[in-house]
Order: C-alpha cells, then sequence, then structure tokens
C-alpha cells in the first residue's frame, strides 16, 4: 500500500488581517510605448525582479539579447523572503524605491513579477507590471545594458547544466572542474562535508602562505595547481559552501596564474540546494595533470605585492581602496589575532566593507548572493572612487579585496589591482607611513541596505508548495491570488503543529493560512 499526501490549503483571514493585507493602491499594466517614454524619467524606477545572471548579461528565455533594460535596479523576488517586515521600506528606500515614484516591476516568471508587485502595492507604492520583456530585448532599437564579462559570475542553473553534459550559454568547453573552495586540507574542511555533486576541494594554502599570507611562489602554485588537475585550458568553476570570499580569492589567483574561463557560482551552497539540485557527502578526488599550459603567473599585472611598490604607484595617482570594517579602518582595531598592528597605510580610501574581518556584507544581497555591481560603483562614487581611476583593493590578507576587485572585472573596468600585502604586510614594517582615524573627522558612509532577519537555513526547511484559493479578492494581494492555483510560500515562523493541521504567517503575505493534510492509500 502506497501512502500519498497532499496539503490542501485554505486561507483564513481575519478582519484584521484583511485590513493589513488590502492596500489601496491598485496594479496596472505599462506597454513598451509608455516604458521608452519613462525610461530617462528620474519619477520613474524600473526594477528588474530576476535573478542575478539574467540581469548582469546572461539571456533570458527565448530573448535574443541578455541584460536588463536601461537604467533597471534589481529587485530579486527572492529577497521578499529575508528581508525584516519592519525594515522593508527604509530597506527598498536605500534602492532608490520610495512612495513618491513610479515603480514598474518587470520579468518573465510572472509568478516571481506578481509577488513583488503585489507586496509594494500592499504597502502604498505606486506599481506598474511590464509584461513583455522578450519583446523588448528582442527588437534591437530598445535600450538595453550588461556587464561586459557577466559570464564570470554564474547561476546554480547554470552550473548544473554544464555538469549535465550541456553547453549553456558562453560555455564552449569538454574540460571542466568544479571546486568547494574553503582554507585546510581535505579531512578538516566543513564545507566539503556536504557538497555539489562532482565537486572537488581546493584548499586556500595551495596559493597562498603566511606569514604575510600573499600569493606563494609561482612553482608552488603550479605543482599544487597540477596535483589537483587544474591546467590553464578547463573551465575551473568555484564555489563557497558558506563564506565566498575563499572563493573569489581563488578566481584572483586562478587568473594570476592564466587559467583562461573561470568561473564563480552566485550565492553558495544554500543557493545551489534551494535551487533545488542536489548535494553528496563522498569524497572526489582530481586525476593530476603534468602540464599547466602555460608559464605561470600569465597576468602579474593584477596584482600589487609589497608595500613598496603601492606606495610607488600611489605617486603616479594609484588609489588604496581599503576593504576593511569601519573599525579597523578607523584603527580601533586590528581585525586579527595575529596582526598587532591598528591603522591603515597612510592615504587610504574607505570602499565599503562588513561588520569585521570575516565578510564584506555591504557587498551583498539579502539572499547571499552578489550585490548588483552598479549599487556599489554608485557607492563608490561618494568616496571620489571612479570608474577611470587606478585602483587598488586591499583588505588584511586579501581574501575581502578580491571581491570589489571581482566586480570592477566583470564590468569591464581597467586599472584595477589587489595590493596583495594588504595591512598585514604594512604594518610589519614601521618605515610605512600609517593613518590613524577616520580622515578629516568623517563619519561613517551608509551602505544604504539594511540587512537580513530569518536564518537562510531555517528558510530552507520550511520551503513548501500551497495549492490555493483565495477567499477574497477585493484587494490588490487577494485579488491577484484569487486568479492562482500554485502559490510558493517560504515561512520563518511555525505557529502550531498536529499530525493532521499546521499553521503558520507568511513573512510577504502577512496573514495566517491554515493548511489541512489529508492522507489516503
Amino acid at each position: 500500500m502506497k501512502l500519498r499526501i497532499t496539503v490542501l490549503s485554505v486561507m483564513i483571514i481575519t478582519i484584521l488581517g484583511l485590513i493589513l493585507s488590502c492596500g489601496k493602491n491598485s496594479i496596472s499594466e505599462i506597454k513598451t510605448e509608455e516604458l521608452l517614454k519613462n525610461i530617462d524619467n528620474p519619477n520613474y524606477v524600473i526594477i528588474d525582479t530576476r535573478e542575478d545572471s539574467l540581469y548582469n548579461g546572461f539571456k533570458d528565455k527565448d530573448a535574443k539579447r541578455g541584460g536588463h533594460i536601461k537604467n533597471a535596479i534589481q529587485f530579486t523576488s527572492t529577497w521578499l523572503n529575508y528581508i525584516e517586515d519592519a525594515k522593508f521600506e527604509n530597506f527598498a528606500a536605500g534602492k532608490g524605491i520610495t512612495k513618491e515614484k513610479t515603480l514598474v516591476f518587470y520579468d518573465t516568471n510572472s509568478e516571481n513579477l506578481n509577488n513583488v508587485a503585489a507586496e509594494f502595492a500592499s504597502r502604498g507604492y505606486k506599481v506598474k507590471t511590464y509584461n513583455d520583456f522578450v519583446n523588448y530585448a528582442n527588437d534591437e532599437k530598445n535600450p538595453m545594458e550588461s556587464f561586459p564579462n557577466f559570464q564570470y559570475s554564474v547561476s546554480p542553473q547554470w552550473v548544473n547544466s554544464v555538469l549535465q553534459g550541456e553547453k549553456p550559454e558562453t560555455y564552449a568547453n569538454d574540460k571542466f572542474m568544479l571546486f568547494e573552495v574553503s582554507w585546510g586540507p581535505l579531512e578538516k574542511s566543513k564545507g566539503y562535508a556536504q557538497h555539489i555533486v562532482g565537486a572537488y576541494h581546493f584548499d586556500t594554502d595551495w596559493i597562498e602562505n603566511g606569514p604575510v599570507w600573499n600569493l606563494s611562489d609561482p612553482k608552488v602554485i603550479e605543482a599544487n595547481l597540477l596535483k589537483n588537475g587544474i591546467t590553464k585550458d578547463k573551465t575551473i568553476i568555484l564555489y563557497s559552501a558558506e563564506n565566498q570570499l575563499a572563493a573569489y580569492r581563488v578566481f584572483w589567483a586562478l587568473k594570476w596564474a592564466g587559467v583562461n574561463d573561470v568561473r564563480v557560482l552566485d550565492g553558495n551552497l544554500v543557493t545551489w540546494m534551494d535551487a533545488g539540485f542536489h548535494t553528496e557527502t563522498k569524497v572526489n578526488t582530481p586525476a593530476p595533470e603534468s602540464s599547466f599550459g602555460g608559464t605561470i603567473p600569465a597576468n602579474p599585472n593584477i596584482t600589487i605585492s609589497t608595500p613598496d611598490e603601492a606606495m610607488e604607484m600611489q605617486k603616479q595617482g594609484l588609489k588604496l581602496i581599503s576593504n576593511r570594517s569601519w573599525d579597523e579602518y578607523t584603527g580601533k582595531v586590528s581585525g586579527y589575532d595575529y596582526i598587532p598592528g591598528k591603522g591603515e597605510p597612510q592615504g587610504a580610501i574607505w570602499g565599503f566593507a562588513g561588520t569585521d574581518s570575516s565578510n564584506v556584507a555591504d557587498y551583498y544581497d539579502p539572499d547571499g548572493t552578489l550585490r548588483n555591481p552598479n549599487e556599489i560603483f554608485a557607492l563608490w562614487k561618494t568616496q571620489n572612487i571612479n570608474q577611470n581611476d587606478k585602483l587598488a583593493f586591499y583588505c588584511g590578507t586579501g581574501w575581502r579585496a578580491t571581491v570589489p576587485w571581482f566586480m570592477t572585472i566583470m564590468a569591464g573596468w581597467k586599472d584595477t589591482y589587489i595590493y596583495d600585502g594588504g595591512w598585514n604586510a604594512w604594518q610589519m614594517d614601521s618605515k610605512y607611513p600609517v593613518q590613524k582615524g577616520a580622515p578629516n573627522d568623517m563619519k561613517k558612509p551608509d551602505a544604504k541596505m539594511l540587512s537580513i532577519s530569518p536564518d537562510k537555513k531555517s528558510l530552507s526547511v520550511f520551503n513548501l508548495f500551497i495549492s490555493s484559493f483565495c477567499l477574497l479578492s477585493s484587494c490588490s494581494r487577494a485579488g491577484y491570488f484569487s486568479s492562482k492555483i500554485l502559490i510558493l510560500f517560504k515561512f520563518t515562523a511555525l505557529i502550531s503543529a498536529s499530525d493532521s493541521i499546521f499553521a503558520f504567517r507568511s513573512p510577504v503575505y502577512g496573514f495566517p493560512v491554515i493548511a489541512l493534510k489529508y492522507a489516503w492509500s
């Protein structure tokens, strides 16, 4: 006897819930002509609700051109599950989304589009939806934008396609390797304990060494790469289970070494799992190679190794950009238990970072994916960091700095480097000038993005598809759901549970939902 369980849902909206759920503003549709008329209108905000890779430049299904509508910003639909309700409007305002402006949302996934549009409409924003993006993209006269090297940042779907032996966009190779990147040998790697199917482990010690933690000798790096099957002509896909900094650090090192095609999964292992793809626990051992296929380093011009080099290039106009936390930048803490010195290289400019030496939270979106580079570039302008400047990014030992550098490379910027020695090398010798405190008593700049509430892992536990009918259709949210049969809810708080009934509160839609479980043979 085979037991099948289905979940039928009935939405119960109390009088209070009805009041909260029904916004005064309705959602209207905008056509291409009106969109083009207002594409440069500062009172309109065009918002792309698709995932990063499509915004960055990969082609959507049936679209002849990739990227996004000119001037569009991002508000990905998955973010609705991560932004605290009380911080929602401040978060949106940090991205330029306010109630005074007309918001135009677009997506090729109608479910995602309508979910985001309904959320904003219910909060009193002026909302329009654009439902003809593919035809827009296929008309060469319509202005589009993309990042020149968008292919460096890839989605779980792209990675899975390669793993399945397919040829997704921008991939034309027949040899690839997938690595989970973290510090430490295989037997001690927590990140590799559960990994993407087929992935190998990459120990960051293969490309750097203490006490400065600069890149190792080229011969040492070459030997480690060959031992683990990495050659110049293979496509190398990198990801980190938790801290993406490791993957971006190795991306930079492999480009320095001369690997032609290197990609980074946008997000982390949870991003992969939430996309519905499998993991495994077995150890995969790469076959070694005998020849890299070129001389290492092939691209030494992307690094500045020593403080002496950095100081000399400063005299020639180079800007040193600190991607250390504000307390590190102002000299309150060193940031590391093995780095005694506090402060920054003289003349260093703060380029946004994170809460401590372990992260660059300012550079990530609520779902853990990479933030839109255009947002970061706008923040940099407030610090007089511009595209045509010579820029060297650094942190304590080189991990954090690779994220902003990666953004500049994806966007096609020239003259950007990693100052590999970082603060660690600088503070080792008193001859190098040090600044302490914020220059000119500057206050900490606002990263214009509020973070995040629910634990990502807990969200994954409670992913559920609910077949549902809405009881009411008199407001923007309820009216939308009355026409839908299948709704994806990701919920954060389980209110009650039993063998036959459970209830939760949707973080997006705000009303309680009762779901009845029926089983039959």
